[in-house]
C-alpha cells in the first residue's frame, strides 16, 4: 500500500471513530434530557411562619429543584407544634406516591410511624433539620446540634464572671423536637464543665416570639438573679432579647442565642444580644433536595451531612463572610 492510499485509510479510520464518538455522546446527552423527573415532596416544620430559618431553607430547596430539574412541593404545617397536621399531610403525600419525601419533623418521636409507612411505599426517605427517633432515613441533613449547643454554651460562659456564682435559663422552642433536644443538651453539656454556672430553668416558647417575650418578663420578675439567657432559636432569641430591653437590662442579662434575621442583628447591634450560633439554612435545603435525587437514582449518598454553624458576634458580624450569612437571599 502506497503512502497516500495509507494516509487516506488512517483519515477515515479517524473519521468515523469521531463520528462515532459524537452519535454516542448525542445519545447520552438525549437520555439525561429524557431521563424522567425526580418527584419530591418536602415538607418543613412551619410553612407559613414569618421565621427566616424556613424561608432561606425552602429558597435553598427551590434552587436545586430548579438545577437539577426535579419536581418538588413544598408542604408544612402553620405553625412548628401542629405536629397532627404535619402527619396528616405526610400520610397524604405517601398517597401520592412521590419518588423521594424529605422531611423537617416537628417531633422526634411521633413521627416515626410516618416514617415506616414512607419507606414500606418505597419512597426515599431523606431528613433535614431534625431527626427523627429510628434509622428509616437514608441521610440526614443538618446541623451538628450538639457541637451548636456546646458553642453556645460556651459563648455564655465567657460573657459571666468566673469569680462568682452564676445563674441563667435556657429558652427553648417546641418540646420533643430533636434539633431543640441536642441543643440543649450541648448547652448543659459545656457548661457542667463550668461549675460556677447553674442552668436554673428551661422554658419552652413554642417557637412563637410574643410567648417567649412573655415567659422571659415572668422569668425575671420572679427570679432576678438570672443573669444570662440561651435562646435556642430565632423567635426564642428575639422574645428574649425584647424583654430584656423593655425591663431595661440590656448588657445585665447576657442573651446568646440562635439563628439570624433582621431583628437579631439589631439586638447584637444594640448590645442585647451578645451573640448568636448562625446556622446554614439555605444548605440545608439545597443539599437535601440533592441527595433525594441521587438516592432516587441509585447513588449511595452519606447517612449524615453536617451543614456546620457559624458564632456571631458584634466583633465579627461586619465580614464579607458573616454578613452573607445574616443576609442570606430570600426569594419572595
Amino acid at each position: 500500500m502506497s503512502e497516500y492510499r495509507r494516509k487516506s485509510a488512517s483519515i477515515a479510520i479517524t473519521a468515523v471513530l469521531i463520528v462515532i464518538a459524537v452519535v454516542g455522546i448525542y445519545k447520552w446527552a438525549a437520555s439525561q434530557r429524557t431521563e424522567k423527573p425526580v418527584d419530591i415532596i418536602v415538607t418543613v416544620k412551619a410553612k407559613s411562619s414569618a421565621i427566616d430559618f424556613w424561608k432561606v431553607l425552602i429558597t435553598g430547596v427551590e434552587d436545586a429543584a430548579n438545577e437539577f430539574g426535579a419536581n418538588v412541593t413544598v408542604i408544612g404545617p402553620p405553625s412548628e407544634t401542629e405536629i397532627d397536621i404535619q402527619m396528616e399531610q405526610l400520610e397524604q403525600a405517601i398517597r401520592q406516591k412521590p419518588d423521594a419525601i424529605v422531611m423537617a419533623a416537628t417531633d422526634y418521636n411521633r413521627l416515626v410511624p410516618v416514617a415506616q409507612q414512607i419507606v414500606k411505599a418505597g419512597i426515599k426517605l431523606i431528613t433535614v433539620d431534625s431527626r427523627i427517633n429510628s434509622d428509616d432515613a437514608l441521610s440526614f441533613i443538618a446541623t451538628d446540634n450538639i457541637a451548636a449547643g456546646e458553642k453556645a454554651g460556651e459563648e455564655m460562659a465567657k460573657l459571666l464572671p468566673e469569680s462568682a456564682s452564676s445563674k441563667i435559663a435556657i429558652m427553648s422552642y417546641v418540646y420533643g423536637t430533636s434539633s431543640q433536644l441536642e441543643r440543649e443538651k450541648g448547652v448543659r453539656q459545656w457548661l457542667d464543665g463550668h461549675s460556677h454556672i447553674a442552668v436554673a430553668s428551661t422554658l419552652y416558647s413554642e417557637g412563637r416570639l410574643e410567648k417567649a417575650y412573655e415567659l422571659t418578663k415572668e422569668l425575671l420578675a420572679k427570679d432576678p438573679g438570672i443573669e444570662g439567657i440561651v435562646g435556642l432559636n430565632e423567635p426564642s432569641t428575639v422574645g428574649a432579647g425584647r424583654a430584656i430591653e423593655e425591663l431595661g437590662l440590656r448588657g445585665k442579662v447576657k442573651l446568646v442565642g440562635f439563628d439570624s434575621s433582621v431583628d437579631e442583628v439589631k439586638l447584637i447591634e444594640s448590645g442585647v444580644l451578645q451573640a448568636t450560633i448562625v446556622q446554614k439554612p439555605y444548605n440545608m435545603g439545597y443539599l437535601s433536595v440533592k441527595t433525594a435525587i441521587e438516592a432516587v437514582r441509585g447513588k449511595k449518598v452519606p447517612k449524615l451531612i453536617d451543614t456546620e454553624s457559624v458564632i456571631i458576634n458584634k466583633d465579627n458580624m461586619y465580614t464579607e463572610q458573616n454578613q452573607k450569612l445574616l443576609f442570606p437571599f430570600v426569594g419572595e
